[in-house]
């Protein structure tokens, strides 16, 4: 999974993971390339690549989130005077993350798809829509994935429900690694609302299974 850089760098790292899938997904999508959803282009640049690996016979494989630079692309944009690159608005994204991009992913069953976000609402709709398209969990079309340690109340019901979830390890000096993470929780302030949901639902599975006697987990297979 290649992740994505800010627009003035993200054409060579697109051609590079296409010249890799031409060589590694001929039988399925092992390489998938990012493609941030809050770009006015990013559909664009789906549907593209897609119709090259019909034509081509290649498995498609994408991974979507919604961006890490719109600061710093719209300031760059108004500095040099071209067009924000960046949606409108939080909805228009979603249209465009959610709906367009699912929906070709659905038409062609070589693709794959993976939906990395820790919003619980992105994944709820992202499930409706896979129903609506008649996406069953085993296929691993579309799959989930989070950072590790954030969203585990997201994580482990997909993985429950037959999804393939992916947890996310940044792995390094810690002198590399933190200010990483520093930089995702500054990009996705949600993280804050999301740990405290989660705080919550650990509170309230405590008290259950002190008030049943169950203290350790007992997993059915």
């Amino acid at each position: 999974m290649v992740d994505a850089e800010q627009t003035y760098l993200q054409p060579a790292i697109s051609y590079l993971t296409l010249e890799m899938q031409r060589v590694y997904n001929q039988k399925k999508a092992l390489i998938l390339n990012t493609y941030q959803c809050y770009l006015r282009e990013a559909y664009d640049s789906v549907t593209a690549d897609l119709e090259r690996s019909r034509r081509e016979g290649w498995c498609f494989g994408a991974k979507l989130v919604r961006g890490a630079y719109m600061h710093q692309e719209r300031e760059r944009a108004a500095e040099m005077g071209y067009p924000d690159p960046i949606h409108p608005d939080y909805q228009a994204t979603n249209r465009m993350c959610l709906d367009h991009v699912l929906e070709e992913i659905a038409l062609n069953r070589k693709a794959n798809m993976m939906v990395a976000s820790h919003n619980e609402d992105t994944v709820k709709h992202t499930l409706r829509r896979m129903n609506e398209y008649g996406l069953a969990p085993g296929e691993n079309m579309v799959s989930f994935g989070q950072l590790l340690g954030m969203c585990d109340q997201i994580s482990f019901p997909l993985g429950q429900a037959g999804f393939p979830v992916y947890k996310y390890v940044p792995y390094g000096p810690v002198n590399e690694v933190m200010p990483y993470l520093s930089r995702r929780a500054q990009e996705n302030r949600g993280f804050m609302k999301g740990a405290d949901r989660e705080r919550q639902l650990l509170l309230k599975e405590l008290k259950r299974r002190l008030a049943s006697g169950e203290i350790f987990h007992r997993p059915v297979y």
